[in-house]
């Protein structure tokens, strides 16, 4: 963003940036308008609800912005433990945890990645038989880390210094000075990929027809987790509001953000400003399926910075989580009638990968790769109201999870219709033997499924991370406010808390191949060829028993809940040098 525009942005003038300020590319801008024009015929349709006994639970909302995105229910957020205000995110997250007690392992990382591709073959409409795309399979993967926000959960204290894993407050004893309430503000960048071939952002999850883009989004989560209180509702009118505000900015060729980062300026639910969560193809830097590329996270002055090196094309990229990018925070005010915004840069929370993420987060990762499933199924007509009225092959019937639906019409490449609401019954691709590597035959394998994604261990200035976990919060979405039948996960207990999910066929994990003499991290099935270590060759050897974590609530105490299987601490037996 160019200097003499910031320097026009006053705090209360911060979030209400006029589109025209930073113009895109004529096709982003026409882009985007089709979008507001989508959504905005839609904003009316209610959220809807299925009773189920005498509980009634949400049905997930079509895809409109009736809700802030974290609330839409068809998002791409950081899952928090505790249920925010309009229901929880959902999405189903499997995850591998680096961690090293070097200094310098939790703010400089470097990974590199091989994009997946996709099979030659088409998917069908209904979703039987045929071919599987990696949209079908996820809606990004990404790779994250923990950052200090003094506005952020669990709002004790304003104040957080970067860098330093003094702020690793994990204590259970509310008059210790190491108590997990009095924990420093934290929020959680996740550097996502959205891949090539179906609807893009900001209506679906894609970016171009044959290639893919990444964005930097950071998530803060405005509660006092202490006194339960939570930010003014004045901010839940915001797209990119709600309880959990979101950065959003594309990695672009020059590094500077498309447009402001912040929370506020993609608007009000009737009036979005679509510009900074639309990718611009002019701008932004483009990758293709098969590149090899090269990550590098490390904290600068100005704030987290990215740099993407595409090592197969030699083009670049970078962002920078900067005041001069537009990022900042939502300010916590919860007895304010309007939604406040300053300017900020966002920092790593801590110098090691040791210490758990932040305080809200269901998941307890800090340096991570994860990819989020569960946000496709089939549908062969879509109503009005954006929901599907003749289900795919999926679903007997329509369902609640048969929603957030867009038309294929819609899509740069496969022309199917989708339903984005989070696969509450877990009977979508993302759960099936759909992945690559779950059949035993290699060459049909390959013909009908999409490649791995691949990516080596990090090294921190050139050492490895000696240690690793898997984690996945499937405890977390099999209780009974996101999950949609019983029997229903007990995260005080333990009790019906399963993996795989209920009704599942399948749950992807991760194993080892070799890549040019690297040892390598892949996602599927057991079937990979190549594979040199399949951890038990199932999600549930791999992903191990239940993690009860401590979470600061109401009152200055604590609760501790099941809300992730986790295979708990082993060496890293996939170092990258």
């Amino acid at each position: 963003m160019k200097r003499y525009v910031m320097a026009a942005i006053s705090l209360m003038g911060f979030f209400v940036l006029a589109a025209g300020s930073l113009p895109a590319s004529a096709a982003s801008r026409a882009h985007a308008q089709a979008q507001t024009t989508r959504v905005t015929t839609v904003r009316a349709h209610t959220t809807k609800v299925q009773t189920t006994g005498a509980r009634t639970t949400r049905a997930a909302a079509r895809y409109s912005l009736e809700n802030p995105l974290c609330q839409s229910y068809n998002s791409l957020c950081v899952d928090t433990s505790n249920t925010p205000s309009g229901g929880y995110v959902g999405h189903d997250e499997p995850s591998l945890e680096f961690k090293s007690g070097q200094a310098g392992s939790g703010n400089d990382i470097t990974y590199t990645m091989t994009l997946p591709k996709d099979p030659k073959k088409q998917p069908n409409a209904s979703g039987s038989g045929g071919a599987t795309w990696n949209f079908q399979l996820r809606p990004t993967f990404w790779f994250g880390l923990t950052l200090c926000d003094t506005q952020s959960a669990p709002e004790f204290t304003h104040k957080c210094k970067p860098g330093t894993d003094a702020n690793n407050l994990v204590g259970t004893n509310p008059k210790a000075p190491d108590y997990i309430g009095k924990h420093p503000g934290n929020a959680y960048m996740e550097l996502q990929f959205y891949g090539p071939g179906y609807v893009p952002q900001f209506e679906g999850f894609g970016c171009t027809k044959a290639q893919y883009c990444a964005a930097m989004t950071i998530d803060s989560y405005n509660l006092n987790q202490n006194t339960g209180v939570s930010n003014t509702a004045a901010c839940n009118n915001y797209v990119l509001g709600g309880p959990e505000p979101i950065n959003w900015a594309y990695v672009t060729k020059s590094g500077k953000s498309q447009a402001p980062a912040n929370p506020l300026f993609t608007g009000t639910l009737t009036n979005p400003n679509l510009t900074a969560v639309t990718p611009d193809l002019n701008k932004d830097l483009l990758m293709s399926p098969g590149d090899v590329v090269r990550i590098h996270m490390h904290d600068t002055s100005a704030g987290l910075r990215i740099d993407l090196s595409d090592l197969t094309t030699g083009k670049q990229g970078s962002m920078t989580a900067s005041v001069a990018n537009g990022f900042g925070h939502v300010l916590y005010t919860p007895k304010s009638k309007t939604c406040q915004a300053k300017p900020y840069a966002f920092h790593p929370e801590y110098s090691t990968a040791n210490p758990r993420g932040n305080t809200w987060s269901a998941h307890t990762y800090n340096v991570a790769m994860s990819d989020e499933i569960g946000h496709f199924e089939n549908c062969l007509a879509i109503n009005a109201q954006g929901d599907c009225s003749t289900p795919g092959s999926q679903d007997p019937t329509v369902d609640a999870d048969d929603s957030g639906c867009v038309p294929g019409t819609d899509s740069t490449l496969v022309h199917i219709n989708g339903c984005f609401s989070p696969d509450s019954d877990y009977d979508g691709q993302s759960y099936r033997n759909d992945w690559p590597g779950t059949n035993p035959n290699v060459a049909l394998d390959q013909k009908l499924h999409p490649s791995p994604v691949l990516f080596t261990s990090p090294l921190s200035r050139g050492r490895n991370y000696p240690t690793i976990a898997f984690e996945t919060d499937l405890p977390r979405i099999e209780a009974s406010d996101s999950q949609a039948n019983p029997p229903f996960c007990d995260r005080t207990t333990g009790a019906n808390c399963v993996n795989p999910p209920p009704g599942a066929q399948f749950y992807p994990f991760f194993s080892t191949t070799s890549r040019s003499g690297v040892c390598t991290w892949q996602e599927g099935g057991k079937y990979l060829p190549g594979t040199t270590n399949g951890f038990g060759g199932s999600s549930t050897a791999e992903f191990g028993p239940l993690l009860k974590s401590v979470f600061p609530v109401a009152g200055f105490t604590t609760v501790k809940l099941f809300d992730n299987f986790n295979s708990g601490n082993m060496p890293n037996p996939c170092r990258a040098g």
